[in-house]
């Protein structure tokens, strides 16, 4: 059994610079689980931050369950994040340097079933920067129509 993945943040990768992976189990509700495998789930505007008590994955969409009356989930509700007390320490540190966020890349259920979430420590970039991004795409593209027509 491999790891499936239940959302992916397609945005991160174009609007930030990624310089870490990190993976994080995350804590979850019984009804948000299966939530999860009926794929309902969007981290296109969330983000990790440190709370007094841990690391949070904030504004993360997981909808409600279509059978799961009165005992439902806040689909927007912060979740904690679970990591190591090293790696969380570590962690911190780099993100007290200016401009460092923690922004999710993707939500996935591993190997055993068990839902992780990848987060990449990101620094922004700058407007020039995505334009970059954009014309390198393009011409990347480009270059595939020049080679398969040529």
């Amino acid at each position: 059994m491999s790891s499936k993945t239940i959302a992916e943040n397609r945005k991160a990768r174009f609007n930030y610079f990624i310089d870490e992976d990190f993976e994080a189990g995350i804590m979850l509700l019984g009804t948000e689980v299966k939530s999860l495998r009926a794929g309902g789930a969007n981290i296109q505007e969330s983000y990790a931050s440190f709370e007094n008590d841990g690391l949070y994955l904030v504004n993360a969409h997981i909808a409600e369950y279509d059978y799961g009356n009165r005992f439902n989930h806040d689909p927007r509700r912060p979740r904690k994040l679970l990591m190591h007390k090293k790696e969380l320490a570590r962690l911190h540190a780099q993100l007290q340097r200016a401009g460092k966020t923690l922004v999710p890349l993707s939500l996935y259920f591993n190997e055993r079933g068990k839902v992780k979430v990848k987060l990449g420590l990101a620094s922004g970039k700058k407007k020039h920067d995505k334009r970059e991004t954009q014309k390198d795409r393009d011409w990347g593209r480009e270059k595939q129509r020049l080679l398969k027509n040529g």
